[in-house]
Parts: structure tokens; C-alpha cells; sequence
């Protein structure tokens, strides 16, 4: 049976993720727990206590990261416009882009996601993207011949692109343009 944590431990475990969060999405790979530790207000050994490795640090921001996500774009579902929570869903995540790769790389760099906890979450989200991408096609707001795999290569190039905000909003309005209904 899993032990509960104390209500200081699960308080320090949640800001050991909010301050991981932070930290790794600027500083990718090259970012160090110990920072973590430092920000956070705890020894490094605390960060270790619920963290046994930076993989299982890495693994855990991410994997809450995706389930954020998920949720959010579940919470759309019951949008009354299905064609605005979709497009701006896609927007969201476009512009979440920089600090999820940072993490997902650093993470690569860090041994991988040694259980497939990650992977799952991100596979949860991508469900609930294809949810509100079939809810914009039945209301006629996203065309119906878009199937999800393309929609993800479509999410996942624009994520890639440059920082720009000119660049990244224009590349958007052309997305969405091309998977209007003709």
C-alpha cells in the first residue's frame, strides 16, 4: 500500500515541479537540479527524496505537463464553438511549444522516459486534440477530409518554427486557412 506523503513533503514535491518547469523549459538540457533545489527553497537531497534521478525529475514535469493539457483541451469540449476551441486549442499548444520541447529534449538527453509514463500522456493528449478536431468537423468548422495524423505534423512544424511572433501568427492564419472547408 503507498505510503501517504506528509502535507510539507507534497507541498515541496509540487514546487520542486512548478520551479523544474520553469527551469528547464528556459535551460533545456543544460539546466541542473541543483538550481531546482536552489529555487525551490530545498536541499538538493530533498529534490532526490522524491526524485531519484534528473530522467525522474524530467519525466514527472512533463508527464503533468501533457495531463495539463489534456485537460484543457477536454474542458473545450463542451465549447459552444467548436471551430474557436479547436483553433484556439492548436494556438495554445503552438505557443506552449518552446518550453515542452525543452523539456522532452533535456529529458532524450537525461535517459529517456524509462516506463513510458510520458509517451502515455502524450498519447492522452493527442487523443484529446483529435476529439476537438472531430468536434470541429461535424460543425462544419475544420474540413472533413483532415484526418489527425496530419493535423499533428501541422502542429508540430509550426511549433518548430522561429519565434517570431510575425512569423509564427502568420504561419497559423495559413494553417487554419488550409484546413477550412473549401
Amino acid at each position: 500500500m503507498p505510503r501517504t506523503q506528509r502535507v510539507d513533503a507534497q507541498a515541496n514535491r509540487g514546487r520542486i515541479l512548478d520551479v523544474a518547469e520553469e527551469v528547464f523549459g528556459a535551460g533545456g538540457e543544460a539546466a541542473s537540479t541543483e538550481e531546482v533545489a536552489r529555487r525551490a527553497g530545498v536541499g538538493i537531497a530533498t529534490v532526490f527524496r522524491h526524485f531519484p534521478t534528473k530522467a525522474a525529475l524530467l519525466q514527472a514535469v512533463l508527464v503533468r505537463r501533457y495531463d495539463r493539457l489534456r485537460e484543457q483541451a477536454e474542458a473545450l469540449l463542451a465549447a459552444e464553438d467548436p471551430g474557436t476551441a479547436f483553433r484556439d486549442f492548436f494556438r495554445h499548444l503552438v505557443a506552449d511549444a518552446a518550453t515542452k520541447i525543452a523539456i522532452g529534449e533535456a529529458l532524450l538527453h537525461a535517459g529517456g522516459d524509462s516506463d513510458g509514463q510520458a509517451v502515455q500522456a502524450s498519447n492522452g493528449l493527442r487523443r484529446a486534440v483529435g476529439a476537438l478536431l472531430e468536434r470541429a468537423q461535424r460543425a462544419g468548422a475544420v474540413r472533413d477530409d483532415v484526418e489527425l495524423p496530419e493535423v499533428y505534423a501541422l502542429l508540430v512544424a509550426t511549433s518548430r518554427l522561429a519565434t517570431e511572433a510575425e512569423v509564427t501568427s502568420r504561419a497559423l492564419e495559413i494553417v487554419f486557412d488550409g484546413l477550412s472547408p473549401r
